[in-house]
């Protein structure tokens, strides 16, 4: 007698363990991001701002956003929360794209609360290890995004797709910011036209590393606007607080309107783009 049915039976039955295990590593991990994001804003810590020696604040390094930037992760922790409720939505569980993205997107979770709890110790150049990791994580997931278009419409390309495309764009722009940061704690300066000069080239060179990225994942955007948006406040502080750059404002408000052509270039008929 035949024992593919059985074999067939006890596979469904491991894959469906496997779900619930991820399911459960998810959940787990966004109860650890919320609770990382508690001590970031304040309430059991240190701000984020105020922490590792105000080397993190707005008025920090040439390359930092402006406070008002900072807001969008509340639309991101928005769209984590929900993420985390969608993969548990019953016809989710053995959802492709879930099975593909939800390891990842616990991982992301967990960099950001470590990312957190870093800088409360003030250990800079750790938190830049940190938030490298974080965006390599992202990049790799919104890869995979791209690989798997969704099928669950407007909500699922609204709670996938937008949260993670944001997620990823302004991690991005926040990851040179750190990188800016632990070298100015570091004692590199940045005063006089050099320095002013290498942000913009900075800035620049994020924009094309954005558009490098964007080709890879499908031109989103999502990550198109999350990293227009921080280089935008970049801008904003530059020209508005100290330190004062109006070449390095300018430098950013100009990356900024790159980031924004490139992806609509990418999304031309011809490109060879993926839905998203």
């Amino acid at each position: 007698m035949s024992t593919t049915p059985t074999r067939t039976g006890h596979d469904a039955a491991r894959a469906t363990a496997r779900d619930r295990v991820r399911q459960v590593v998810v959940t787990l991990s966004e109860i650890a991001c919320v609770l990382g994001t508690l001590v970031g804003i304040g309430l059991f810590g240190t701000r984020v701002e105020e922490s590792s020696g105000g080397s993190l604040a707005a008025d920090a390094t040439l390359l930092a956003p402006a406070g008002p930037a900072f807001s969008i992760w509340s639309v991101i922790y928005l769209g984590l929360a929900a993420y985390t409720l969608w993969q548990w939505w019953p016809p989710r569980a053995a959802d492709p794209r879930a099975r593909a993205t939800g390891w990842l997107a616990a991982a992301s979770m967990l960099l950001n609360a470590g990312w957190l709890l870093v800088t409360q110790q003030g250990w800079i150049w750790a938190s830049v290890v940190v938030i490298v990791a974080l965006v390599l994580v992202l990049g790799l997931l919104v890869q995979r995004l791209a690989q798997a278009p969704g099928r669950g419409g407007p909500v699922e390309r609204l709670v996938v797709d937008g949260t993670f495309g944001l997620y990823l764009g302004w991690v991005s722009v926040a990851t040179a910011a750190n990188v800016a940061a632990a070298l100015v704690s570091s004692g590199a300066s940045q005063q006089g036209r050099g320095a002013e000069w290498i942000g913009v080239a900075v800035v620049l060179l994020l924009a094309a590393v954005v558009a490098a990225v964007q080709r890879r994942v499908g031109a989103r955007w999502a990550v198109a606007a999350a990293a227009a948006w921080g280089l935008s406040w970049i801008a904003v502080g530059r020209a508005a607080d100290e330190p004062r750059s109006v070449l390095v404002a300018g430098g950013a408000a100009a990356a900024a309107v790159l980031v924004v052509l490139a992806t609509a270039a990418l999304r031309r008929p011809g490109h060879g783009r993926r839905p998203g």
